[in-house]
């Protein structure tokens, strides 16, 4: 087999993975963790088996399935994603329920001490309680579970194409992305629970999705059906789109965030289990909220969760309010552009510091806590007090912990419209941001010095070792340079200063996920204003367009940052130039049809291979002739259950009684056994196996002279872990080589043929002049 050409493993791919793939830069090592792109341990990146292996055995145990048993799957699908909603609704409920009161203790506490005139105790309770919930989030993510840290989305995204990273679905990773989400998130830090609940909700289906588990004696006979990679692929779907529904409550939003931005699969079948899933995450919340609207919730925030309400009936709006809303389209795409290149150099500084060890990671996170509280504290007392409006529609200044008319330190009578947004969790802040019919309780200071607060607090805490997402933090930040793009059209613009808000938050995620119609439906359950929605077409299609001048979205830039080998939707126009010969390289590992058992121990043990082609020579057939291709599990299987025969001779479908269909499926969570774990004795070292009945007969091939291109079109669109490449001329010998995903990575491309690096950049030089005359 092909050492350069066989993915995710540790000889052969570690070059890519120990640097970002698709980066001309070599300097970088992957990790699992999301805190940034820490060096400290390199992951053993594989991929994912979404072909199905049609061997002999696999086809006699499908025609012995009965009409009960095809029922049993398909009510189990429904069934999972039933309990895929139930689970992640209550855990997004947990979530927020769990941060507006422990946020809200907090708030009240500072802000008693704060009208008794006891700033300095205030200020302690504040920082100290803040770098408490902090320390407990890094403590527990750094020693427990790595994986859990960040958002998760960008692990999520590369699972659904294919690139398996061990951990990001483990039940330990679940119970510390939850704990610490609610503590990192409770500490003031500008991060958001949307991204957490997405890895979240993948969490949840993967885990249900395993099949049972034999360490908890779960292994209910249905369950056996859902143990291969392609069911569970439907499964994480559809636990990604209930994160989002759970985090926003907009479950068509969740469907679209899937389909748009996650999945790299999607068929109509998927799209209707998606949207049942979404549909009981937003059944489930609407009755939990209906019971925390009648006071049983503690400090809970109202209006409900996570619901900006800013609908208006008298929303109208002419040509005179486009120019405006076209400029906050080029604004967000500008500043969201130059957020997503701040953002990448920040990780790759965190890099630097996360690689000396555990411990520097959790300074780094104290350090931004403490950095954190003090900007937060000390930045309402540069605003100056403001009278209290005589139409206010709450009270003024506001006793609690919400609210548009903080007091801070103002004398009784007036606010601080700058601690009403800054002194605040993110969600009332949006609340306060959103609001209508208060264009004039805030300042342009206030607003200038809360944007840039939002811009640059949020950029330093997403690196931290804690999980930390990045949705509401984007949306805080949009939505105060809108409103602030509203103050000064003023009375030029028919549109509310709250309305303009919203139209900035919509920008500066167009600015900076690159999203447009998951992001519009996103806002506009978000909001509950159907009226805004041409509005925010406009204004997302605007600020995606500029800012793909620029760079990628961000989930992607943390992706290449962190050496997932991601397939693009298309190809590089240098892959035309080449055939799948010019990049596949030997030597090949190749298995007889009847192997010798120590042959087949050897190879294992010496590499680290996923896949092998199996042929047969005389006297088995005339010539030599490619028989399938055979599985690395599946060989570990059949040597584990001994299944030898002591002359070369093939056993037909003898073998199958060793064996039941559960014994080739895959494991969870990559659990699955080792050749270092089996022991042979000389006898049978010399002894032989069949592989006949066991090897995938019909495998993928394409010939040695087709496109690059068009073989990487083939191989992400059918979801493919190995290509076999055959000779186009006959009296060759019956394999070439074997493509993986390593093999379709520019980098790995670019190395083998410098001279296309050149040819690559004249053609962006010549394109790059002709792309900004359009703008």
């Amino acid at each position: 087999m092909s050492t350069n050409s066989i993915n995710g493993e540790a000889n052969t791919d570690q070059e890519s993975l120990i640097t970002p793939l698709l980066s001309p830069r070599r300097s970088l090592i992957n990790s699992t963790s999301q805190v940034a792109i820490v060096g400290a341990n390199v992951c053993p990146i594989e991929s994912l088996d979404y072909e199905i292996a049609e061997n002999e055995f696999f086809k006699q145990d499908w025609r012995s399935r009965g009409k009960m048993q095809i029922f049993q799957y398909v009510f189990m699908k429904w069934l999972l994603c039933f309990l895929i909603g139930l689970i992640v609704s209550l855990i997004g409920f947990f979530n927020n329920l769990a941060v507006e009161n422990i946020a809200g203790l907090k708030f009240v506490v500072t802000s008693n001490m704060m009208m008794a005139n006891r700033f300095g105790m205030a200020f302690l309770v504040f920082s100290v309680s803040n770098l408490i919930l902090t320390l407990f989030a890094s403590i527990i993510t750094a020693f427990i579970a790595p994986a859990a840290a960040g958002s998760g989305i960008p692990e999520v995204k590369a699972y659904l194409n294919g690139v398996d990273a061990p951990g990001i679905f483990s039940l330990r990773t679940l119970v510390i992305k939850i704990i610490g989400s609610i503590s990192a998130v409770s500490s003031s830090l500008f991060v958001g629970k949307a991204g957490p609940m997405v890895h979240t909700g993948a969490c949840v289906a993967a885990l249900l999705g395993q099949g049972g588990s034999k360490r908890f004696k779960l292994t209910w006979r249905w369950l056996r059906f859902f143990k291969n990679d392609r069911d569970r692929r439907d499964l994480v779907t559809c636990g990604s789109a209930a994160g989002i529904a759970a985090a926003f409550r907009a479950p068509v939003g969740g469907v679209l965030f899937a389909l748009e931005e996650m999945a790299s699969w999607w068929r109509s079948a998927l799209l209707w289990r998606a949207f049942f899933t979404t549909a009981v995450v937003a059944i489930v919340l609407r009755a939990l909220i209906d019971v925390c609207l009648s006071g049983k919730c503690g400090l809970f925030g109202k209006g409900g969760l996570i619901m900006f309400d800013v609908y208006s009936e008298s929303v109208t709006y002419h040509l005179i309010d486009v120019p405006p809303v076209l400029t906050l389209g080029v604004i967000g795409g500008i500043l969201g552009s130059l957020y997503n290149f701040l953002l990448d150099k920040v990780l790759r500084i965190y890099n630097l510091i996360n690689e000396k060890g555990v411990v520097y990671k959790i300074l780094l996170a104290c350090a931004i806590s403490i950095f954190t509280s003090c900007l937060l504290f000390g930045l309402p007392w540069l605003a100056s007090c403001q009278p209290c409006p005589s139409d206010a529609s709450e009270a003024c200044p506001t006793i609690g912990r919400s609210g548009n008319f903080k007091k801070f330190q103002c004398p009784p009578g007036q606010y601080n419209d700058l601690a009403s947004l800054i002194f605040n969790t993110n969600d009332d802040s949006v609340r306060n941001l959103f609001s209508q019919d208060t264009n004039s309780e805030f300042q342009y200071s206030s607003i200038l010095i809360y944007f840039v607060t939002c811009f640059f607090l949020s950029i330093f805490s997403y690196g931290i070792v804690a999980p930390a997402g990045l949705f509401i933090p984007v949306i805080v930040t949009g939505a105060s340079y809108g409103r602030f793009v509203g103050m000064l059209v003023g009375s030029h613009s028919n549109l509310d200063h709250g309305l303009y808000a919203v139209l900035g938050a919509a920008s500066f995620l167009g600015g900076s996920m690159r999203m447009t119609v998951s992001l519009c439906v996103i806002i506009l359950e978000l909001t509950n204003n159907l009226l805004l929605l041409p509005l925010i077409m406009l204004v997302l299609l605007t600020s995606k367009t500029v800012a793909d001048a620029f760079n990628g979205n961000i989930y992607d830039l943390i992706m290449n940052a962190k050496g997932f080998p991601y397939l693009e939707a298309h190809t590089e126009p240098y892959m035309r130039q080449l055939t799948v010969g010019d990049v596949v390289r030997g030597p090949l590992q190749i298995f007889q049809g009847i192997e010798k058992v120590g042959k087949i121990v050897h190879v294992l043990r010496t590499t680290r291979h996923n896949g092998f082609p199996v042929i047969d020579e005389p006297p088995l057939s005339e010539s030599p002739v490619l028989y399938g291709l055979i599985l690395r599990a599946h060989l570990i299987e059949l040597l584990k259950k001994k299944a030898f025969v002591p002359t070369p001779v093939p056993t037909g479908t003898g073998a199958f009684k060793l064996f039941f269909a559960g014994d080739f499926a895959k494991r969870g969570s990559g659990n699955g056994d080792k050749i270092e774990d089996l022991q042979f004795t000389e006898e049978e070292m010399e002894m032989f196996l069949d592989l006949h009945p066991f090897t995938n007969a019909s495998p993928y091939t394409v010939a040695e002279t087709m496109s690059l291109a068009k073989a990487l079109i083939l191989f992400r669109e059918v979801g493919l872990r190995h290509l076999l490449v055959i000779p186009k001329i006959s009296g060759r010998p019956p394999v070439v080589g074997i493509l993986t995903r390593h093999d379709f990575m520019p980098a790995h491309i670019l190395g083998l043929h410098p001279v296309l690096i050149k040819s690559r950049w004249k053609r962006l030089r010549i394109q790059a002049p002709r792309l900004f005359k359009l703008f």
